[in-house]
Order: structure tokens, then C-alpha cells, then sequence
């Protein structure tokens, strides 16, 4: 049975490691400016449904975002970042009719294999030049929006696109920022009309958003200019090993 004060099934250790890990997630979402929803699915997905965690995510990452929208407007490549809000919004519906359609062990291992295959592919420096064009900005947005829809882990896609743009760590940040504030805002629409976003999932976020803005303020101290040259390479190898861990843990 759930705890009345925080309404999702956990026992007290999942509970402690979960805050535990929403903690850690806000420090790299506030020094790297994505994978927030990346690193919690990857840590909690085994002993939480992804369905449970969409909508609890969709409040921290918007209380990240807020935190962060100033420097994010100033830094991002704007155009590049409403393309690809307009592409979320097409993909979105998919990926949360996948979510909500599929077993919740089989909807949290795809979830993971996505985390490792994104991630993989920006730590070799993947580059898929197709997508320079505008349309390739809405085409990665649209795969962005079913990554969210499926596992909240759209701005590993956009991450993934940015990357092939050359973009300073600045400007992808910046852009990552826009792109995550305004999905989010515009998947509202959809973890409702699909009845994912539920009381209990909101008060449970309640709890959460004080912990994830700890992260975040901590972590956006850390961005300065002598980290930038590392702050990626450790996110994803971040990622890697809390989705490798996570996955084993999810076959045992």
C-alpha cells in the first residue's frame, strides 16, 4: 500500500533511493541541461512503472525548466528549438498510446534499451547530417516526442540532433532548455486526455519538486566554462551505466 503522504507504491528503501535519485537527476539536469527524465527512468524504472513516472516527470521537469528558461532564451538557438516543440507535439500521442498500451515490464525495458541506444550514440559523437534541414528539425522532433511519450526521455533525441549541428555546449544547453519547457507545457494536453497525469501521481511530484530544485540549483553552479568540455562525456556515461544496472536489475 502506498504511504498517505506520498501516494505511489513503495516500500521505504525504494522510496529513500528514489528521492535519492531525483536528487542526482536534478544536479546533472542542472549542470547539463538535459537527461533529468533520462537518468530517473533509467534508475527507477525496475521498481516503478514508466507509466507512474511520466507525469510525476512531467513536474520536475517543468519546475527545472523554469528554474533555468532565463539563461535558456538568452543561449538557445531559437528557431531551431520551435521546430522541434512543433515535431514533440506530433510524436507525443504515439509514444503515450505505446506506454499505456504495452505490459509495464516490457514498457520499462524499451524504455531503458532507448537510454542506452541514445546515449551510445552521442558518446561516440554519432553524426547524422540529414537532419541540418528544417524539416530534418520537425522529423527529430516528431522521434523526440515518441521517445517522450514512450519513456520521458525526449531530450536525449533532441541532445542526439544538437549534436549533429556542431553546436557550442552553451547554445545546446540553451536549446535543450526551450525544447523541455515547452514540450512539456504542450504534453499536458496529452497525459490528460490519456489519463496518465492522475491525483496521486501529481501529489507524489508534490513531494518531489523541492529535491529536484535542490539538484538543479546546485548543479547549475557547476556549469562553468572550465567543466564544458567534460559536462556531456559524463552525463552519458552517467547514463550508460544507471540504464545498463537498471536493465539487469529488470531481467533478474
Amino acid at each position: 500500500m502506498p504511504d498517505p503522504w506520498f501516494p505511489l507504491p513503495l516500500g521505504p528503501g525504494d522510496m529513500a533511493l528514489f528521492f535519492a535519485i531525483v536528487f542526482a537527476a536534478g544536479l546533472v539536469r542542472g549542470f547539463a541541461g538535459f537527461a533529468l527524465s533520462a537518468l530517473v527512468m533509467a534508475g527507477a524504472a525496475s521498481f516503478i512503472a514508466p507509466v507512474l513516472l511520466i507525469p510525476v516527470l512531467w513536474f520536475q521537469e517543468m519546475a527545472a525548466s523554469l528554474m533555468m528558461a532565463r539563461g535558456g532564451w538568452r543561449e538557445a538557438n531559437r528557431l531551431r528549438a520551435a521546430l522541434l516543440v512543433a515535431g514533440n507535439l506530433i510524436g507525443w500521442p504515439l509514444g503515450l498510446w505505446l506506454t499505456v498500451s504495452l505490459p509495464v515490464t516490457t514498457s520499462a525495458r524499451i524504455a531503458l534499451v532507448v537510454i542506452l541506444v541514445l546515449a551510445a550514440l552521442q558518446l561516440l559523437r554519432v553524426n547524422i547530417s540529414a537532419l541540418a534541414t528544417r524539416r530534418g528539425t520537425v522529423l527529430a522532433g516528431v522521434v523526440a516526442g515518441i521517445a517522450s511519450g514512450l519513456a520521458h526521455v525526449g531530450g536525449m533525441v533532441v541532445a542526439l540532433y544538437v549534436l549533429s549541428q556542431n553546436d557550442t555546449a552553451r547554445s545546446m544547453r540553451g536549446t535543450l532548455v526551450l525544447y523541455l519547457f515547452f514540450g512539456s507545457l504542450g504534453s499536458l494536453a496529452y497525459l490528460l486526455g490519456f489519463g496518465v497525469m492522475t491525483r496521486s501521481a501529481a501529489q507524489a511530484a508534490v513531494f518531489l519538486v523541492p529535491v529536484t530544485v535542490a539538484g538543479v540549483w546546485i548543479g547549475a553552479r557547476l556549469f562553468t566554462s572550465r567543466w564544458e568540455p567534460y559536462y556531456k562525456p559524463f552525463c552519458l556515461c552517467l547514463l550508460i551505466g544507471l540504464a545498463t544496472l537498471s536493465l539487469i536489475r529488470s531481467l533478474i
